[in-house]
């Protein structure tokens, strides 16, 4: 991986410079991490209890189980996951997959009541909190805060532990005031812990309008940089040094928000979900990272079949642009570098959240119970292919239309003809991408629909694919088709790995295996010789 990506550059309090991130000695960090998400704040779909209302956030999540076990059970049970769901191991293993931050969302009621009129904080979430700093000071990630859950609710949505789908803290004073005070607080104690990398002052505010019976609430922008000014301010009375990460609205995808630069400590934020994994996902952004001379971070991101990832991260680190996946363990999924292993008959708990008959006090405990044991790193299933393609090292599937972009026409591919790309078309390569698929049911949804594409190589053309810490033993296969007869070679820089002639046909064919020099970093070069082929994808090994 880039050198500024290392764990080796986990030292001293962030800072910015221009555009960049630096650390306590200057040097440029590119921060790559997941997010802790499901730990001090639940998201129902992670408990796999998706589209089931009365179990899709915090405040819901936690009423159902204490009407299925009890109160005394259901108090003991959220102790118990808090202290059990992310631990010592899960920190050190984030760290020994190579990443070098993660970005904590936390809920304000576990540090804050929420009396009204009263500002009085709780031990228990700024103690879980601590513990989890002090492993990553011993491990070398830098935790970002995030305020996943203001006071009120910042999206008015579930992801916010909203009570109605309103977002509170931007309509109520007292909710207001409690947000402002939450920050200071947090400041007040972390104010000289270099390994806290920066304050998330609040998640994804300010949600679009989903349906027709939504209420619009983009009538209150003007009280989020309200909220972003008097929150900086009150930082800033008792903490100098931290960053600020700040997101736009509409799940922090608009920059509305950034008409000026807030503080000189500013980073802006924003996050990429379902977008074509091209440099039309970041233009606007780091348009917006020039104009105001700020650094740039995808602080969420993910929740897509992974070669997405291969192709999305490695753009962004070309970009000078540092990311964090989310979330890092869930229930059942295959693109978390951490699986949790659904219980026995967790389908009772779900189906009375939806209404269904109640499995009563001894079932649900028992089923509670195999999930405490389930959540721990040592009874999960892991997923070291996710970080493979994060990173794009050995293990991972490059798609062929995911070549290189910098440092473009002529170095890193050909560009020789065609502008009428489908995919792509924003980037100015004059590559052609042809929709080799177009009845293909691959991946997630809409996100991964570009994996129907393949990139069409000409006579004479080329395009080069980045890889990343090549072991000893690595080596590659392409997938292509041929629309005619043709001739293609393969190169590793400049070494000649091999060469293929190919007879035109509708099959889909296989070239290599081709065995990979060990080095940090190589570039494998494609190119046809004669005939025109599709390339695929890469698989490396």
């Amino acid at each position: 991986m880039k050198q500024e990506m290392l764990r080796s550059r986990v030292k001293g309090f962030l800072d910015v410079k221009g555009r960049k991130i630096v650390n306590g000695d200057g040097e440029e960090i590119l921060l790559t991490g997941w997010g802790l998400g499901n730990w001090l704040l639940c998201e129902g779909y992670m408990w796999l209890g998706n589209g089931y209302e009365r179990f899709d956030r915090p405040r819901r999540i936690e009423a159902v189980i204490e009407e299925l076990t009890g109160r005394e059970y259901a108090a003991g049970f959220w102790k118990r996951f808090r202290g059990t769901y992310i631990a010592e191991e899960d920190i050190r293993y984030i760290a020994g997959l190579g990443y070098n931050s993660i970005r904590i969302p936390i809920n304000s009621r576990l540090f804050m009541t929420e009396e009204p009129g009263e500002i009085l904080f709780l031990e228990e979430g700024f103690a879980l909190l601590d513990r989890c700093l002090s492993w990553c000071k011993k491990y070398g990630l830098y935790a970002f805060l995030d305020l996943h859950g203001a006071p009120g609710g910042q999206t008015g949505a579930n992801i916010d532990d909203s009570i109605d789908d309103m977002p509170r803290l931007l309509l109520d004073q007292d909710c207001f005031d409690k947000g402002i005070a939450l920050w200071r607080e947090i400041a007040s104690r972390y104010k000289d812990e270099w390994i806290v990398g920066g304050y998330d002052l609040l998640n994804e505010p300010i949600r679009p309008k989903r349906t027709e019976s939504d209420p619009d609430v983009d009538y209150l922008l003007p009280r989020l940089q309200e909220f972003y000014e008097k929150a900086i301010a009150a930082v800033r009375e008792v903490d100098k040094r931290h960053l600020f990460t700040l997101e736009g609205h509409h799940w922090a995808t608009d920059t509305s928000v950034f008409h000026k630069k807030y503080d000189d400590k500013m980073v802006i934020h924003f996050h990429r979900y379902g977008c074509l994994p091209d440099l039309s996902g970041y233009q606007e952004f780091t348009e917006l990272s020039e104009r105001l001379d700020c650094p740039l971070w995808l602080g969420e991101t993910g929740e897509s079949v992974i070669e997405w990832y291969t192709a999305m991260y490695p753009l962004a680190a070309e970009l000078s642009i540092g990311y964090n996946i989310w979330p890092y363990k869930k229930m059942e999924c295959v693109n978390s570098p951490c699986s949790v292993k659904k219980p026995k008959d967790w389908e009772l708990l779900t189906d009375y959240a939806r209404q269904g008959k109640n499995p009563g006090y001894r079932k649900a405990r028992e089923i509670l119970e195999e999930y405490l044991e389930n959540i721990k790193l040592s009874n999960c299933t892991l997923h070291p292919e996710v970080t493979w393609a994060a990173f794009r090292q050995p293990g991972c599937v490059i798609r062929g239309t995911d070549f290189d972009q910098f440092p473009g026409k002529g170095i890193s591919f050909s560009g020789l003809r065609r502008e009428d790309n489908i995919y792509k078309y924003r980037m100015g390569t004059g590559m052609e991408i042809r929709n080799r698929f177009p009845d293909c049911r691959q991946g997630f949804g809409f996100d991964s629909k570009w994996k129907r594409f393949v990139l069409v190589l000409g006579e004479k053309e080329f395009a080069c694919y980045s890889l990343f810490d090549i072991k000893e033993g690595s080596g590659i296969r392409i997938h292509l088709f041929a629309n005619a007869d043709s001739e293609v070679v393969v190169f590793e820089g400049d070494r000649e790995l091999g060469s293929c002639k190919l007879k035109a046909g509708d099959e889909r064919q296989e070239i290599g295996p081709f065995s990979l020099t060990q080095a940090p970093e190589s570039t494998l070069r494609i190119e046809t010789v004669c005939g025109e082929v599709e390339i695929e994808d890469i698989i490396t090994m």
